[in-house]
Formats: C-alpha cells, structure tokens, sequence
C-alpha cells in the first residue's frame, strides 16, 4: 500500500506506528502540506478531505482519516480486539483525541513547529485546554498501564502522536508521571526512540 502523510504530523506518525508495529508493508510519500501538496488536484482525488494522512490500497480503494485508517490497518489483530465492547472502549478514546486532545495538543504545535511562531503566542484557550487534557490522562493512566485493557491498542497509539510531541509545543510534563511512564511504556513496545 502507499501512505501518503507528513513526518512531522502526529496523525500520519499515528498510521506510521501502526504499519510499522504490525509489520504491514507500505511506501511512505511525503507530503508537504505548508506548500500545499495536500490540496493539489491529485491529491483531492485521492481524498476530498485535503488533509493527511491518506492509505491507497493495492487495488486503488483510499482511506482517510488516522482513525479510521488505523481502525482497517489493525483489524484481526491484537492492537484491536474482536470483542464489541473493548472496541467501543477503543473508540471513546479515539473519539475523544480528536475532540479535545488533538485540536488543543496540535493546534498549539502547529503553531509553533509549522508556523514557527514564538511559544508565548499560542492561543491561551487551547493552550489551557490541551494542559486539561494531558492532565485528564495522566489521571486515567493512574489507575491503568495502557488505556484500555492489559496491553497497547490503537487507542495509545492515538493518544501517544500528538502526546509524545506535546513538548515541542510548549508543553511539558512535570507532576504528569503516570503520563511519562505510559509514554516510554509505549515506545518501548513500539520499538521507538525515547524523545525525552
């Protein structure tokens, strides 16, 4: 398959990261969405969307949205159990990412890793909003190892994109020592380097 996404990009790391754990074989296209190669004419009909990252399949078919495309890539496997309600325990988490984690965590890293403007002017309610949400998980991984279950599900990996990379927005992790724990808990089973 060919994953077309943004090295730089918590969502795009996140089908990267699930590819990679899995063994799936795949080529990788950058995608430089600042100059807008997310919104050639190509692209959007690979995926009307405008946004990466997009899985082509062997037979053409595309899939958009890490979500959902972590969802196909990890069916039959162990990072998404076949039992209905683990499932639905794996979905509120990722549902819950991409309401109030990743618009607050990345928006707040775009701004200074893409638009590379000084940290003290990130916007104040998503800075305040992405410190409630690191402060939620830390809170949950109090009482757990991973978020849902006894082991890594595509519900970390959702959740460890953008967290991993939340320091290079400003954000850092003092006092969240359950969040750290789970963060190097996952990159040692996802065999990734320790960013901090």
């Amino acid at each position: 398959m060919d994953v077309f996404g943004d090295l730089n990009s918590g969502n795009c790391l996140k089908v990267k990261y699930t590819a990679d754990f899995l063994g799936l074989p795949y080529r990788w296209h950058e995608v430089d969405i600042m100059a807008g190669e997310s919104r050639t004419a190509e692209f959007l009909a690979m995926s009307p969307f405008g946004q990466v990252p997009v899985v082509r399949l062997v037979d053409g078919r595309t899939i958009a949205q890490s979500g959902a495309i972590m969802r196909y890539l990890a069916r039959g496997s162990a990072l998404l159990p076949e039992d209905a309600f683990t499932q639905a325990e794996i979905d509120q988490w990722m549902f819950w990412e991409q309401n109030f984690h990743e618009p607050n965590v990345a928006g707040a890293r775009f701004h200074v890793v893409y638009r590379r403007e000084p940290v003290e002017t990130r916007a104040p309610e998503k800075v305040e909003k992405a410190q409630a949400a690191l402060d939620f998980m830390n809170m949950a991984l109090e009482r757990r190892d991973f978020f849902v279950g006894s082991s890594l599900t595509i519900a970390d990996i959702a959740l460890l994109g953008y967290t991993r990379l939340a320091p290079q927005g400003g954000f850092d992790f003092d006092g969240r020592t359950a969040l750290t724990r789970w963060i190097a808990r996952c990159e040692e089973v996802l065999g990734l380097p320790a960013l901090h």
